[in-house]
């Protein structure tokens, strides 16, 4: 993902993170946000974690490259745009063979989902909009799409997804109340799917309005959150307009810088880095998570 701190940003295909003594995948109980009560999934379910190191790039990179930058990079998971009508990038090597290859080398996974984006968003390439008037129900439709992308790329139930809403202009009050609606919508449906709901946004724009909508009680609310703010600080912490009492459990990814070309072994990718402190997703039941 591109996302100036004020500005519209392009959407990403790629996130990848640092495996290390003290990161790395572990079970944990199912999180919430602290503000909120999201309604119960359908069975119990595995629920993962990933902290560390990562980055985002625009499509899903080769096997070759992934094989030669998980021992030779710093990077142990990688996000795949894994559905999505607006999808900045064409994604011709996402498949369930991918995924189970990607997985079989040890990568963790982090789908995202890029639909219908603000309706004051200012992005000529990506024209389809939310309707305020059915702005809930047409959250929930695109919550059925990513679940069933994820069904169909082999990861299971208990697995988010990230909902990307890019930037757009935070003085428009209809324009919030829209994309907390969708949100609540994409929320619910995902929840009455067996996955977990994550929402990626820049912290000047989705971000604060998720925040307010918390604030004010408003429920259900995405388990996780993925925020843009350039400031070149890999935390996810201490940050103006995320209070540290919001999304506390392992909720949290932080997109600190942008657009730059790193090498490994050999291999180069245009990369934006994140740190990661949230949910990654798991196999299918019965499989390894």
């Amino acid at each position: 993902m591109r996302l100036p701190s004020l500005a519209a940003f392009p959407a990403a295909a790629v996130l990848l993170m640092l495996p290390g003594t003290a990161h790395g995948l572990a079970p944990v109980a199912a999180a919430t946000p602290s503000i909120s009560r999201p309604s119960p999934l359908t069975a119990p379910l595995p629920e993962y974690r990933f902290t560390g190191a990562g980055f985002d790039a625009c499509t899903a990179p080769p096997l070759e490259a992934l094989s030669v930058w998980r021992t030779a990079s710093p990077y142990g998971a990688v996000n795949i745009y894994s559905s999505g009508g607006q999808r900045g990038c064409a994604q011709p090597r996402l498949t369930p063979q991918w995924v189970a290859e990607a997985r079989a080398m040890g990568w963790k996974l982090v789908p995202t989902h890029v639909g219908l984006q603000a309706p004051c968003a200012e992005r000529e390439d990506k024209p389809l909009r939310i309707d305020p008037a059915r702005a809930e129900e047409q959250g929930g439709r695109e919550a059925d799409e990513a679940a069933a992308a994820l069904r169909t790329l082999g990861l299971g139930a208990g697995s988010p997804v990230y909902l990307d809403m890019e930037a757009y202009p935070g003085d428009d009050a209809e324009c919030s109340r829209a994309v907390v609606d969708f949100t609540v919508g994409w929320t619910e449906a995902l929840h009455a799917a067996g996955y977990r709901a994550g929402f990626y946004s820049s912290l000047n724009s989705g971000i604060a309005d998720i925040v307010d909508a918390a604030r004010s009680g408003r429920a259900p609310l995405p388990d996780a959150i993925w925020y843009a703010r350039w400031d070149r600080n890999p935390t996810t912490t201490g940050q103006p307009g995320l209070p540290d009492d919001l999304w506390t459990g392992h909720q949290r990814i932080h997109q600190y810088r942008g657009s730059a070309d790193e090498t490994y072994g050999g291999v180069t990718l245009n990369i934006d880095p994140d740190q990661l402190d949230g949910p990654v997703a798991g196999g299918a039941r019965g499989a390894d998570g």
